[in-house]
């Protein structure tokens, strides 16, 4: 929400979630490599170490890739999409070991430099059980890198909103690429079909998650709006809009947020700057509109962020008849003032 660069500073919130996640990766590898020794004596530590880095990257993505999802078919899943960028750091970096630990062990004995091993030893573009599936892995590990390299605000800020979500919507490429680096690989190196089965399994999970909040938020837009009176929308009775909260509207292709809070009512874009977050779905904390994703806050008043940060949204016109809401469906430049309508019933 800055206007410019400020460094981030750890809170207890922070530190706790970090180091929470960090023992739980901690255990995951201990409890893997125990257990591959138990099942396979024979062998390295090495070879488990690859593994148990591959697994529990693959696990962090798959979990990153359904937290957005989730958030929108249940309010109860929004304290994980906090912190989300720090699983994807930390899914990038369990990666990145996984693929450092088998670059040495299977491409760094040879005379052949090991990266270019990694893209040139395996030629078999023509069979799927010998097809060079560590060219999935690399595309997937570059664009990885490129969005944990940018995973802060200050490439937020620097980059745009727009530049940077789409940058980091590259992360259902790299998912597509592992799934197939998985797959293929497991075809040369896994007798059992137990490995595939399960990215299967969670691939049809992520698309059916996706998939049903993508039906959800559908059922959201064909709502329908009553009647028009002189250009205005009629939306709701004003006591249909839990008091701080909002009720959103799809009006002209855009989504609106009407609050309702001390006996007024205020409308507000549905898009937080920061991220495209959902304003609707948050409250009203302290006089302002809170996002539900990452906290960002503006006034109801006036779509603007308290000083010293100058984000803004549009605003748009109210009034309240009867105890009925109308809308002035033409949206304001943001940042414009609109004194709230009272609720006059």
């Amino acid at each position: 929400m800055a206007h410019a660069y400020r460094a981030v500073q750890w809170n207890p919130q922070k530190r706790a979630y970090d180091a929470t996640l960090a023992a739980g990766i901690a255990l995951y590898l201990a409890l893997f490599v125990g257990a591959g020794f138990g099942l396979q004596p024979h062998a390295t530590l090495e070879t488990l170490l690859i593994r148990g880095f591959g697994t529990a990257a693959l696990l962090l993505l798959h979990g990153i890739l359904a937290i957005g999802p989730l958030c929108r078919l249940d309010r109860r899943f929004l304290p994980l999409l906090y912190n989300r960028r720090h699983l994807g750091v930390a899914m990038f970096a369990l990666a990145l070991a996984h693929a450092a630990f088998a670059t040495i062990q299977f491409h760094a004995l040879g005379d052949a430099d090991p990266l270019a091993s990694v893209l040139t030893a395996n030629p078999r573009l023509d069979s799927a059980s010998q097809f060079p599936f560590e060219l999935f892995g690399a595309f997937a590990l570059a664009v990885l890198f490129g969005m944990a390299a940018t995973s802060h605000d200050f490439w937020l800020a620097n980059l745009t909103p727009r530049v940077w979500k789409t940058l980091h919507m590259g992360v259902y490429a790299a998912y597509g690429a592992l799934v197939l680096h998985v797959a293929f690989g497991a075809l040369q190196a896994e007798a059992s079909p137990a490995l595939t089965g399960l990215v299967a399994l969670g691939f049809a999970g992520v698309v059916g998650l996706h998939l049903a909040a993508g039906a959800r938020e559908a059922r959201a837009d064909r709502q329908t709006v009553a009647a028009e009176r002189d250009g205005w929308i009629e939306l709701c009775h004003a006591h249909d809009i839990p008091e701080r909260r909002a009720r959103v509207f799809p009006i002209g292709g855009e989504r609106v947020a009407v609050f309702r809070f001390d006996g007024k009512v205020s409308a507000l874009s549905n898009v937080c700057k920061h991220q495209n977050g959902p304003l609707g779905e948050g409250r009203i904390v302290d006089g302002c509109v809170v996002c539900p994703w990452h906290g960002y806050q503006y006034r109801p008043e006036d779509g603007r962020s308290p000083a010293p940060f100058t984000d803004r949204v549009a605003t748009y016109r109210v009034r309240v008849v009867g105890g009925r809401v109308w809308l002035d469906p033409r949206a304001l430049p943001p940042g414009t003032p609109v004194e709230p309508a009272k609720i006059d019933v």
